[in-house]
C-alpha cells in the first residue's frame, strides 16, 4: 500500500502507426487464411 508502478506510452504521431498498417498489409497478402496478430506479422512469435 502507498506504492505505485506506472508504465506510460505516448505516441505524439501516428506515422509509426501508420508504418505497421502497411507493413501488416504487404505481409499478409502472402499467408493463407487465418487468424493473426502483430506478433505473426513482427516474427515475434516462438515455436
Amino acid at each position: 500500500i502507498g506504492e505505485r508502478l506506472e508504465l506510460i506510452h505516448r505516441a505524439h504521431s501516428r506515422d509509426n502507426f501508420a508504418r505497421g498498417a502497411v507493413r501488416a498489409a504487404l505481409w499478409v497478402v502472402n499467408q493463407s487464411p487465418g487468424l493473426y496478430d502483430m506478433q505473426d506479422v513482427l516474427g515475434l512469435k516462438q515455436g
